[in-house]
């Protein structure tokens, strides 16, 4: 199958169509935005206020002055904890004027207190320096205008749901990214008319699959299956064209009644249900019909279906379920239609039953085989002498908007008028 172009409906369906991959995504990078931020907690600040004699010296310069070696080096015994070093005390510091003789110490820290610290500190041993004689700008006496008080900055919940946030919307661009990569690189084919094109046969129906996990569950379906209408329209189709392709379903044909094979692949078995369920609705129809499983159905659960058809005391009318033993056909002699539900796997490509299959159908599910593995089926099963002429697809794509190429019943040639000729007799009186 050759890739589709990628735009944006295209991108659009892969990524709808792998919503774990995203979600997946979305949800680990939420959960490691809040795990970092619960460990880089939100920086608290604290200021104190430095006010200055008049003095001709620019604020810029004392701004600098604040954040010297001296004044840090000064200032860290009297903070706790002390910082690592003056080059971490500085990292934490933001000096800043708000006129021409006051000055802002703003420290930053992960508490209040040492937020306050760090302001105090700073703030004392700068206006120490500036009194000393090492100040370099001579004696200035600067006085604490205001000293650090209550601490501020964000919610820590707020903060926790900032980065959180941060990581899920990372989350989810990475598993955009990944569910387009993915959906590119699968080769199971997921579109009808991709199905179709693997091996050159028209989807005759495709319907949702039940999926029974257990004897019970297939014996209910088997008794109580009733498609919607549309896909009821459908599979009343397919008996039509099974009728067009040489399968006479009236029972009005001398002889051994039409049997179809419906074959699933044991990897797919969200198609499984497919013969079943063509059966059933058959019989609904008031064909006699007969669902028998071939001697290959006997892993997981193809194996529960085994079991509901050897014990199968259903009530529908007209259904009976058999299970064939070897190659010994076990079919009533009072059926119209034979369903031949068959598993196919690497060690069975095509399992032979002792029935005179009449047509073979391959029932796959969207996104359930390969190109490759439809056409291994298929060639088996004309190395068999069973020539496949349509699919059944369970469970299509919902955003997949072709057909699979439906066959059209041939329409009936209307007869034209014909021109009499020849010679008259004349009625005389």
């Amino acid at each position: 199958m050759s890739q589709q172009p990628m735009g944006l409906r295209r991108a659009v369906e892969l990524i709808s169509r792998n919503k774990a991959v995203v979600g997946s995504a979305v949800g680990l990078g939420l959960v490691i935005g809040a795990a970092y931020g619960s460990v880089n907690p939100p920086q608290l600040v604290s200021s104190a206020l430095v006010i200055l004699p008049n003095t001709k010296i620019p604020a810029n310069t004392m701004t600098v002055l604040a954040t010297s070696d001296p004044v840090l080096s000064a200032a860290r015994p009297n903070i706790s904890p002390a910082p690592a070093g003056i080059a971490a005390l500085h990292r934490q510091l933001t000096i800043t004027s708000s006129s021409a003789n006051i000055i802002s110490v703003n420290a930053q820290a992960g508490s209040a207190a040492e937020a306050e610290s760090a302001a105090n500190a700073v703030a004392d041993s700068f206006v120490g320096y500036l009194a000393s004689p090492q100040s370099p700008i001579g004696q200035v006496n600067a006085r604490i205008l205001q000293p650090a008080g209550t601490a501020s900055g964000p919610n820590p919940l707020v903060h926790l749901l900032v980065y959180g946030l941060v990581g899920a919307l990372a989350g989810l661009f990475a598993g955009m990214i990944a569910a387009i990569a993915k959906g590119r690189s699968d080769p199971r084919l997921r579109a009808r008319d991709d199905i179709a094109n693997a091996i050159g046969v028209p989807v005759l129906a495709s319907v949702p699959a039940g999926r029974p996990e257990n004897a019970q569950e297939w014996a209910e379906l088997l008794d109580s299956y009733q498609p919607t209408a549309v896909h009821a329209w459908r599979l009343r189709k397919t008996l039509q064209h099974l009728n067009v392709a040489g399968v006479n379903l009236t029972g009005e044909r001398e002889g051994q009644a039409p049997v179809v094979a419906v074959a699933t692949l044991a990897k797919d078995p969200g198609a499984l249900a497919l013969g079943p369920q063509l059966a059933a609705f058959a019989a609904s129809l008031g064909i006699p019909t007969a669902l028998a499983l071939g001697p290959s159905a006997g892993q997981g659960t193809a194996l529960a279906l085994k079991t509901a058809c050897a014990g199968w005391q259903g009530t529908r009318h007209g259904l009976r379920a058999t299970v064939l033993d070897g190659n010994s056909p076990a079919v009533p002699d009072d059926v119209a239609l034979t369903v031949l539900v068959t598993v196919v796997d690497e060690t069975n490509p095509y399992p032979v039953s002792g029935l005179p299959v009449t047509a073979t159908l391959i029932g796959v599910s969207a996104g359930g085989a390969t190109a490759e593995q439809l056409a291994a089926t298929a060639m088996a099963a004309t190395d068999n002498g069973r020539e496949v002429i349509g699919l059944l697809v369970a469970d299509p794509d919902p955003a997949d908007r072709t057909t699979g190429r439906i066959p059209q019943l041939p329409r009936p040639v209307p007869k034209m008028p014909t021109r009499l000729t020849g010679l008259t007799t004349e009625v005389t009186r």
